[in-house]
């Protein structure tokens, strides 16, 4: 038991003991906690289903718009806001105030913000500044939310001294609560309610308004589901609809990335958009915690490039050798690139906290909608019929000025001459003081004019405004325009990507995390770009072509292998197969746009460039066959493959002033016969041998004499040709002086069989007569059928048909051609 006290004012002067009441403490508990539980539920936790807002938003939004805050204005200091709220309608403290109009002025936070903030107003992973240090105006949307309080369109009620009057809901003209969504933990219960896109919920609300008994299903085809401030992606829908038809269900949200090439060595994984409510910090800090946990592996190197001119953007480098899809899927597991949304769509309807589905919430907006947009038909009704009640009264009195000045003269005072006026004219009370009112300047010709174009416009309009209210269905449609011209001003597109099931994440999840030893091909292209692709029988079947670029280097290998990049210096130099970023399987040829540049890869002297690929690993070594390379001034050499395991290593001897020009990999094969060495100079002499008729050397040897060359003449191409295949040679002749890659010159095509085989040190056969002004090849290939050539950019260059003479002269080419393969 309690005990209640009671005393009066003479008691406590006496110090006499008051009235002690006993109480039952389980009784006096039950009442004072339902009274709490009552006030946390319906005037602090809970939105309202009508308008969308907890108690302390409605009371902000309308305090701002009292205190005329609206865009058009300047901003002026929150706390001065705080302020008024607080001490007009909200009595619960600055900070409970503060920090709720903080949210609604956060961007991450709403999908349509409603305040606009000047200033420091936090971000998801740090808070705002004090009250006094930031500024704060309506936003536009807004203005939608408190647009008509003035024409008694909600109910108002006492503040809490019963001294003010603020509305019980804001008119709201737009679905606010679907939209921006809301939060909130009250006794018992509580409410997580995800925003969606506006356009998209207007759609449904007109759709429901056009068609009151529509099925869910209908309206869950327009709203497909949440559109976070965030974006990021949505994975899994079916915990969308169960909310859409129960209010309750869950769904996952993940960030959004992509795979990009960091360096010419790595790859990264790039964040652009997290989850909703997830803040970079965060997100570093629960990476951290699963790197160092050993749960996530593959991550090298985190960066937060995040500005404001670009936006999020988180760069975690993956390691060589790993595979980024098994990665992210790991990411997606231990961090919060991926995290749940519980639906819980508890609101206040009529009072009384309910869980509502997608219709349920759009009917309850629709009919306050309905009620708001009746009652102000009908005040603006009363309105047009008052002003048009007195301008008739005017306009009668102006038919009759003169009377009307005589009897106002003759009266005594102002209550005789309202009289007289009545009785005279047959007017009401209000026309006659309104007529008393009147200013002189009212009497010309033109303000007659102006009352009766003033008096057809109220009647056409109270004509109007009476059709309103007495048709339903003229109604809905006034409601379902409004809300069409508030989705044509406000709506934005969507943000979040909707994927109906995880079946990519379980296709993912089955990847290794490190890449495989699997059989793959290394290609080199024309223009310099280096890949690789899984499907080595598939590109070897496809040959050389290309749907961008040509293949001009093309080495069988495995992922986790190396193969070697022959220089013009004689040296080979190792790259990394499982670091070049891997071609997407296609139907049709490899498109090698999606490499990356070798030269980035390598270490070159200045001078230095890359002239082939080789194999260089112990596995592909072993497969036999042989290196074939020719230089500049004429040598040939055949290298057997016996190669260290270190970097950097020569593969030929060069004299002074020598370099590489081409190096071919030999297959075993080749000693039969099959395989011919072809060597073409800059004076248009072609020279081919088989290759077998080369004896292999070690790799300090520096060649035998392939060409004789004539003076003041070089070799400008070496290559191997399959003699048991048709084969073509493309020639360029121009300018000798000219930079190179700065003439297009003629160019010729011709069969390789018009050229007759001669033997090693010959001077070879001439392949290309020059034109007037021409006086060396600027460019020649000798490649197995069909050639096809690309220029320095990559793109595909077409070349004419074969000529008949093999000393005959080219035509003229649009540009200039870098590469033929």
């Amino acid at each position: 038991m309690a005990r209640r006290s009671s005393t009066t004012a003479g008691d406590e002067d006496e110090n006499i003991d008051g009235v002690v009441v006993d109480v039952d403490v389980t009784s006096e508990m039950e009442t004072s906690y339902l009274e709490y539980a009552y006030s946390v539920i319906y005037a602090r936790a809970l939105p309202d289903a009508r308008d969308g807002l907890k108690p302390v938003q409605r009371r902000i939004l309308y305090m701002m718009d009292d205190m005329g805050l609206r865009p058009d204005r300047g901003h002026v200091k929150s706390q001065r806001v705080v302020g008024e709220v607080m001490g007009k309608l909200h009595p619960h403290g600055d900070s409970a105030i503060y920090d709720a109009l903080v949210r609604m002025a956060q961007s991450f936070s709403m999908r349509v913000p409603l305040v606009d903030g000047h200033g420091n107003f936090g971000s998801l992973d740090n808070g705002p500044a004090a009250a006094r240090y930031t500024e704060a105006r309506m936003a536009r949307a807004a203005q939608l939310m408190t647009a008509s309080l003035d024409e008694d369109v909600v109910e108002m009620i006492p503040n809490y001294d019963n001294q003010l009057l603020q509305p019980s809901v804001l008119p709201a003209q737009y679905p606010n609560l679907l939209v921006n969504g809301a939060s909130g933990i009250a006794v018992g219960m509580a409410t997580n309610m995800a925003p969606h896109n506006l356009v998209e919920v207007i759609a449904a609300a007109r759709h429901l308004i056009a068609h009151p008994d529509a099925e869910l299903e209908e309206l869950m085809r327009l709203v497909p589901g949440p559109d976070l401030p965030s974006g990021g992606r949505i994975v899994g829908l079916d915990g969308v609809r169960d909310a859409y038809r129960t209010g309750r269900g869950s769904f996952k949200m993940r960030a959004t990335t992509k795979v990009e090439n960091i360096t010419s060595r790595k790859k990264g994984i790039i964040v652009t958009e997290l989850p909703y409510q997830v803040g970079p910090e965060r997100f570093a800090e629960k990476l951290r915690d699963a790197v160092q946990a050993k749960k996530v592996q593959g991550i090298s190197n985190y960066q937060d490039l995040t500005d404001r001119r670009h936006g999020l953007r988180l760069e975690l480098t993956v390691k060589s050798g790993f595979n980024p899809d098994a990665v992210l899927q790991q990411l997606y597991r231990y961090t919060p690139m991926e995290e749940s949304f519980g639906i819980n769509n508890v609101t206040l309807v009529e009072g009384q906290p309910r869980t509502l589905g997608l219709k349920q919430m759009l009917e309850v907006f629709i009919d306050h909608r309905l009620t708001v947009v009746r009652r102000r038909t009908a005040y603006r009704l009363r309105k047009r019929k008052d002003r048009l009640h007195l301008v008739e009264g005017l306009l009668i009195a102006i038919l009759d000025i003169d009377e009307v000045i005589q009897i106002i003269r003759a009266a005594d005072d102002g209550e005789r001459a309202r009289t007289a006026l009545m009785t005279a004219f047959d007017l009401s009370e209000a026309q006659a003081e309104y007529i008393l009112e009147l200013r002189l300047r009212r009497l010309t010709k033109f303000s007659r004019i102006e009352l009766e174009s003033e008096r057809d416009e109220l009647r056409a309009e109270i004509e109007r405004l009476e059709q309103i209210l007495a048709s339903e269905e003229l109604l809905r449609e006034v409601v379902s325009d409004e809300l069409a011209q508030v989705a044509a001003e406000h709506g934005t597109p969507r943000r979040t990507v909707l994927l109906e099931s995880g079946s990519q994440q379980v296709a993912s999840q089955a990847a290794p995390l490190e890449v495989a030893d699997e059989p793959c091909r290394v290609l080199l292209s024309g223009s310099g770009l280096i890949a690789r692709t899984g499907d080595a029988e598939e590109i070897a079947r496809e040959g050389s072509r290309s749907s961008h670029d040509v293949v001009v280097g093309d080495v069988l290998t495995t992922a986790r292998s190396q193969v070697g990049a022959v220089t013009s210096r004689g040296r080979v130099l190792h790259v990394g197969v499982v670091e070049l970023p891997a071609l997407a399987p296609t139907a049709g040829p490899p498109s090698l746009s999606g490499g990356t540049k070798l030269s980035d890869l390598l270490t070159l002297e200045k001078g230095e460039r890359v002239v082939g690929l080789v194999r260089v690993g112990a596995d592909d070594l072993a497969r036999g066959g042989s290196l074939a390379l020719g230089t500049r001034q004429g040598v040939v050499k055949r290298v057997t493959l016996d190669f260290p395991r270190g970097d950097g290593f020569e593969i030929v001897s060069l004299k002074d002033g020598d370099e590489v020009i081409g190096v071919v990999d030999l297959p075993e094969d080749a000693q039969a016969g099959d395989t011919d060495l072809v060597l073409i100079t800059s004076d248009a002499h072609l020279l081919h041998f088989p290759a077998s008729g080369v004896r292999p050397q070690g790799r300090g040897a520096g060649g035998v004499a392939g060409i004789k060359l004539a003076e003041g003449a070089h070799v400008v191409s070496f290559g191997a040709v399959d003699v048991t295949r048709e084969a073509e040679v493309v020639s360029i002749s121009g300018t000798s002086g000219a930079l190179p890659m700065t003439q297009t010159g003629s160019l010729k095509v011709s069969a390789f069989t018009e050229y007759p085989a001669k033997g090693r040190a010959t001077g070879g056969v001439r392949c290309h007569r020059f034109l007037r002004g021409e006086d060396a090849l600027i460019g020649a290939w000798a490649v197995n059928s069909p050639a096809r050539a690309c220029s320095e950019a990559g793109q595909p260059v077409d070349l004419p048909g074969p000529v008949g003479r093999r000393d005959g002269s080219g035509s003229p080419v649009a540009v200039p051609v870098a590469a033929v393969g």
